[in-house]
């Protein structure tokens, strides 16, 4: 028999606190473990740097710091053990500031100089330059902590605004020299970037800037051409190609798709900002209403439908997506309430075949997984974690539904995966609700089966004195906190001898990962 994999987020009750609590709305999820219904990358968690210098700033403050690409300490060592401990982090280099990055490298670079303030500018800002020191130290740095490198490149090079006021229309073929020239550097040194992808933010109406689909679908050629000639003879895998990095815009994605030609793309990527400004005060109220989550998995099915249908030899992908736009909210973005958002996203996405999703920020901003200034891990850096420690790249599906009568159900989300590099299935509960506990049977759909035998190890998340907006996290009532020596701490189980003994206990509001060593699961042993 297999193990499964139960993810469940709760309020913060410790198991054996939770289970002499008072009993709660009865409810059973239900796992379909025949067949997968998606995949996912191995390495689906992503986090990004961003090249936002220290005066980024949105409504009356500056949240960056020395966070950005250019000038992040890559010596810290509390960032290098948070990177580490996901032995191959997925980082993405990106942002809006991308399509005005110089490489300092060849001779086709011209005028490089650091970013500016600039009024007249995109985003506020002058271009910039990555200087080649800066690229060799941020490559040791990847090899140090086993990063998989995904690069944004600057899709506006050799671009002129066109002609029309106000229109944000950039026209002309894309330069890819001063491109290319990163390319062979990077080669020729041995490192190692996993992916190349073209452009941030150009795609439909764009936001600063925009590039016809037709016109961005010819760029793409070019770049997958440029790749395959400068990776030809390594003797290594070739890197990916990812397009657009923008915001979905079906009939735009499927002209690019079309026009870059069968094979050119392999990740169709697409950002998202579903929870708006970071300024908005109801950014917290919005993380835990189900109707609100809801409206975002339109995109995911529509993008998904767009790959099929115009691109199925590529996959989708959330290039960037950090909740609220504007560098995300203030207390609310680096607090344990935007984990109901962040893995409800994680697993929505995943459901409808996702490949990868990166979030906004590694470090930087209010949204960051590592405080800006101490690198000291914020709530959903833990939540990162145990997801790439325990949910595998098979999706299944996991429906939930209430027993009880009090109609509660809406409020407790369910997600399933087999579970990584174990055998077994992983179930993500999230209780939505600020009243309502809920008593959770698991059942096996189809199979007529319940993950009896063995036993159930649990991962309980929940913030410090309860409070949604706190930035301590405990695990199974402990409080998470840095070693002496910056040490990311241990992620143990609770463990209950018999997986059956009794429902899990899930309080209102609140996370957990529960794996349970014995279930039947088809689909994760194929």
């Amino acid at each position: 028999m297999a193990a499964v994999v139960l993810l469940v987020l709760f309020s913060g009750l410790h198991p054996a606190a939770a289970a002499a609590s008072a009993a709660g709305e009865a409810a059973t999820v239900v796992v379909k473990a025949a067949a997968a219904v998606s995949r996912t990358d191995d390495n689906f968690v992503c986090a990004t740097l961003d090249w936002w210098p220290r005066d980024k700033c949105n409504y009356g403050m500056c949240p960056w710091y020395n966070a950005s690409i250019i000038n992040l300490d890559l010596n810290n060592t509390i960032l290098n053990n948070a990177v580490k401990a996901f032995n191959s982090l997925r980082i993405r280099l990106g942002g809006s500031l991308q399509d005005q990055v110089t490489y300092k490298v060849g001779s086709n670079y011209g005028d490089c100089r650091s970013f500016q303030r600039d009024d007249g500018g995109l985003f506020g800002f002058t271009d910039g330059c990555l200087e080649m020191n800066r690229w060799d130290e941020l490559n040791v740095f990847f090899k140090r902590t086993n990063t998989t490198v995904t690069f944004g490149l600057n899709a506006l090079k050799g671009r002129r605004k066109a002609a029309g006021g106000k229109d944000t229309l950039y026209s002309g073929d894309w330069d890819a020299r001063n491109a290319l020239d990163l390319m062979r550097y990077t080669a020729g040194k041995g490192y190692r970037v996993e992916s190349w992808e073209l452009g941030n933010e150009l795609s439909g109406s764009g936001v600063a800037a925009r590039v016809a689909a037709a016109q961005y679908g010819r760029d793409v050629a070019v770049l997958r051409k440029a790749v395959e000639r400068v990776y030809a003879s390594g003797g290594g895998e070739v890197p990916k190609v990812l397009a657009p990095g923008g915001f979905y815009d079906g009939a735009w994605f499927s002209e690019m798709l079309r026009v870059s030609g069968r094979g050119a793309v392999d990740g169709v990527t697409h950002h998202i900002y579903n929870l708006g400004s970071g300024k908005d005060r109801d950014l917290a109220r919005k993380m835990q209403d189900p109707g609100y989550l809801d409206q975002v998995e339109k995109t995911f099915r529509d993008m998904a439908a767009t790959v099929r249908g115009s691109g199925p030899w590529s996959s989708p992908w959330v290039g960037e997506s950090g909740g609220a736009y504007n560098s995300g909210g203030k207390g609310v973005s680096d607090r344990y309430v935007n984990g109901f958002w962040y893995l409800d996203q994680l697993g929505m996405s995943a459901a409808h075949g996702t490949w990868v999703y990166c979030r906004q920020a590694l470090v930087g901003g209010n949204y960051c997984l590592l405080n800006t200034t101490t690198f000291v891990p914020n709530p959903d850096y833990y939540g990162a974690l145990l997801w790439h420690r325990l949910m595998g790249p098979v999706v299944l599906k996991a429906a939930t539904t209430s027993t009880g009568g009090g109609g509660g159900s809406r409020y407790l989300r369910s997600y399933a995966h087999c579970s990584r590099e174990k055998p077994g299935v992983t179930v993500l509960l999230i209780n939505l609700s600020n009243a309502t506990a809920f008593d959770v049977s698991v059942a096996g759909g189809a199979l007529g089966a319940a993950p009896c035998g063995g036993r159930r190890e649990e991962y309980h998340l929940s913030p410090r004195g309860g409070d949604i907006r706190s930035q301590v996290v405990l695990l199974n009532g402990e409080a998470l906190a840095l070693g002496p020596g910056g040490e990311i701490p241990e992620l143990r189980p609770a463990v209950v001898g018999d997986g059956c003994a009794a429902p899990l206990s899930v309080a209102a509001r609140g996370i957990a990962f529960v794996r349970f060593t014995e279930f039947k699961a088809p689909a994760c042993a194929a």
